[in-house]
């Protein structure tokens, strides 16, 4: 079972909707001991970054999620959700984070003398940094996913990032170390190319039983 961690916001609903597409049992849940129990935790967002993080302090989930992140179990971030695994945040006047990776979240630059909008709304290629560098994306594809962001993760270690993607500038789409992986991007909204990465970790999950 996978359990998607429900802090009051996010896309919750069709988060599960997409995983059950891929083939995985997922529910919805804000009980640590569901979250503690689960084959693979998924942690999604939408919306701002400090609401998101507030959101877990206030059911008492900071820690569960961070237990969870450090159990060696399959862990998926989506979107906000890939913000928060980092330490903080530009947006919220400088917004806390978990802290499972070191950096910080910052906002894409003034892209308007470009002809380039902020936030970076609609579908974006989705690049591996070396063939099979990421474990979400297999066969050696390149996905459009389907992004809504004005923000992205500067990781301070280069080897978390294991794809790019681009708007104006070249950033982050899929993180990961061990067995925590996040997205940028939203899976769940990125028809077949976005059910095959949520399928890819749903495999995880089963080899790691």
């Amino acid at each position: 079972m996978i359990a998607i961690v429900d802090y009051g916001l996010g896309n919750l609903r069709s988060a599960q909707k997409g995983l059950e597409k891929a083939g995985a049992d997922a529910v919805i849940t804000d009980d640590p001991a569901r979250i503690a129990a689960a084959d693979a935790v998924v942690l999604p967002g939408v919306g701002a970054f400090k609401d998101c993080y507030d959101g877990l302090a206030s059911r008492g989930l900071v820690d569960p999620v961070l237990d969870a992140a450090a159990s060696g179990r399959p862990f998926l971030g989506i979107c906000v959700g890939l913000q928060l695994l980092f330490e903080g945040s530009d947006e919220g006047e400088g917004s806390r984070g978990l802290g499972v990776f070191s950096g910080r979240v910052v906002r894409f630059p003034d892209l308007r003398p470009r002809g380039l909008k902020v936030p970076h709304m609609g579908w974006n290629r989705v690049r591996p940094v070396a063939p099979g560098a990421c474990p979400l994306i297999r066969n050696g594809a390149a996905p459009y996913a389907y992004f809504v962001h004005s923000y992205y993760a500067q990781p301070a270690d280069p080897s978390l990032v294991l794809a790019t993607s681009e708007h104006g500038v070249e950033f982050p789409a899929i993180v990961g170390r061990d067995n925590v992986l996040a997205v940028q991007f939203h899976p769940e909204k990125s028809q077949g190319a976005g059910i095959s990465i949520l399928r890819a970790f749903a495999e995880l999950v089963e080899e790691g039983r």
